[in-house]
């Protein structure tokens, strides 16, 4: 029997999650930056359909 060696084996697991995070967190922040173009494209045409002016209105 050989000996175990913990970080031996939970390294692979640690880079692989690592990994699997960074993928998971650049799709969220694509995600993000889709929703909000959508949004404010969303916030204009409303704007234009009640002839607001939105330049003047101040949005966070």
């Amino acid at each position: 029997m050989g000996t175990w060696n913990m970080t031996e084996d939970a390294h692979p697991n640690a880079v692989r999650r690592t990994h699997l995070l960074a993928a998971a967190h650049e799709e969220m922040v694509k995600f993000e930056r889709k929703e909000n173009e959508f949004r404010k494209k969303d916030r204009e045409e409303r704007a234009a359909e009640l002839r607001l002016p939105l330049s003047e209105i101040k949005l966070h």
